[in-house]
């Protein structure tokens, strides 16, 4: 079965660091494009960063110069590094990626992760 599973501390203070992982597991051909995701209580959910296979990353205004999105291609693993934390920042995020499989091409997702930051 393919599904990308999500991984990671999920509690720290403001200021605080925590790293987020996702890996596609089960018989994947190749991964294209990958995401994370972020969904706060109340609000619609938000792209956070991408990133292409070959490397080129993309980043929402409000998480510039704290989040670094990175990827290991020989792993099929998509990271989240996230640095000077704020509340602000507390949600459930969600990998995403575009996997190619015996089934075709098709964009799969985690199945999230909640990041809490306590001021």
């Amino acid at each position: 079965q393919v599904q990308l599973v999500e991984s990671g501390e999920n509690l720290v203070q403001a200021g605080g660091s925590l790293r987020l992982s996702c890996t596609a597991s089960g018989s994947v051909f190749r991964v294209s494009d990958m995401g994370w995701y972020r969904q706060a209580p109340g609000k619609q959910r938000e792209l956070v960063a991408s990133i292409t296979s070959s490397g080129s990353t993309n980043y929402v205004d409000s998480v510039k110069g704290r989040f670094t999105i990175s990827r290991d291609n020989a792993k099929n693993t998509l990271y989240l590094q996230m640095n000077s934390l704020k509340p602000e920042d507390t949600a459930v995020y969600y990998c995403n990626a575009e996997l190619m499989t015996s089934l075709g091409r098709r964009r799969y997702w985690g199945q999230g992760t909640q990041v809490t930051v306590s001021s």
